[in-house]
């Protein structure tokens, strides 16, 4: 299965909010990582067919998703980045309504609804309407919805937006455990929801594939350009303003810089291995 982004473009009103985005999707975990406004959520409505591009096309298998028009949907999960749901629902009643919509018969609906708000952690909380969730069981529920047809190419826009940290983690195990030859496509602007999932990364800058790459190699471009140093705590407001500072680490005497820049930030400082929030700032955060 191959999915292929062949040179979208998206205008609003004179403004290239995508701009000649390509790139071809096997099976996998992609994350797509880019700061908010880069364009992320413009190119995934793209990719399910909700959004016209100004030029360009998606492709599934070499065929175009709009001539495959139902039967590509048929194939799709999808999570938007602002999920709406109908508050008067029960999450046990919004779950069955949207796998009737998918045409689910009624005994393979309950079987697959009970499974999947059991895999959310929402299961005790069905018979609850979906108004008196929060924000954190909104973002689960959404992502069970986004499961129900058992998609091929399942397509998630800022996923884990109000889960806690223990949320956040069994999201990531659902979604490895879900991804085996299947088409994931994650996007974020948070560097630890992909990087310990993500087979490949792409990261996305004013609307262009800035850069992509396995996620085991994406960090060699800057393998050159993360150091760490020590200085006093006067200095430390200096570098600040000079480079980008990706951790700081206070001792009694001075303190531990973690600084992205093309060159040694001081005289005695180290160079150390890349990860992929350096990479992220470096991206973002250029100075």
């Amino acid at each position: 299965m191959e999915l292929k982004i062949e040179g979208l473009s998206k205008s609003y009103k004179g403004k290239l909010v995508v701009d000649d985005f390509s790139f071809s999707i096997q099976e996998g975990i992609y994350g797509l990582l880019g700061a908010n406004g880069a364009g992320k959520t413009t190119l995934m409505r793209m990719m399910c067919d909700l959004l016209e591009p100004t030029t360009g096309a998606v492709m599934l298998n070499g065929q175009n998703i709009k001539k495959l028009g139902e039967s590509y949907r048929d194939q799709l999960g999808y999570l938007p980045q602002n999920f709406g749901y109908y508050p008067n629902f029960t999450a046990w009643n919004f779950m069955m309504y949207l796998a009737s919509l998918k045409g689910l018969p009624k005994g393979k609906a309950k079987n697959r609804c009970k499974e999947l708000l059991e895999m959310v952690g929402l299961y005790e909380d069905r018979k609850k309407k979906l108004k008196t969730y929060s924000g954190g069981m909104k973002q689960r529920i959404g992502i069970a919805q986004a499961l129900i047809n058992d998609p091929k190419i399942l397509i998630l826009d800022e996923p884990t937006v109000g889960l806690d940290p223990g949320e956040r983690s069994k999201f990531r195990n659902i979604i490895s455990d879900y991804a085996t030859h299947r088409i994931v496509i994650l996007s974020t602007h948070i560097v630890s929801d992909v990087e310990y999932i993500a087979d490949h990364i792409m990261i996305m800058k004013d609307g262009k594939l800035s850069q992509e790459a396995k996620a085991n190699e994406i960090c060699q471009s800057i393998s050159d350009y993360v150091w760490q140093c020590k200085v006093s705590h006067q200095e430390v407001e200096d570098y600040k303003s000079k480079f980008i500072v990706s951790n700081l680490k206070n001792y009694e005497d001075a303190a531990e810089l973690r600084i992205v820049s093309e060159m040694s930030p001081c005289q005695g400082a180290i160079n150390i291995s890349p990860n992929l929030e350096d990479l992220y700032l470096y991206h973002f955060r250029r100075l």
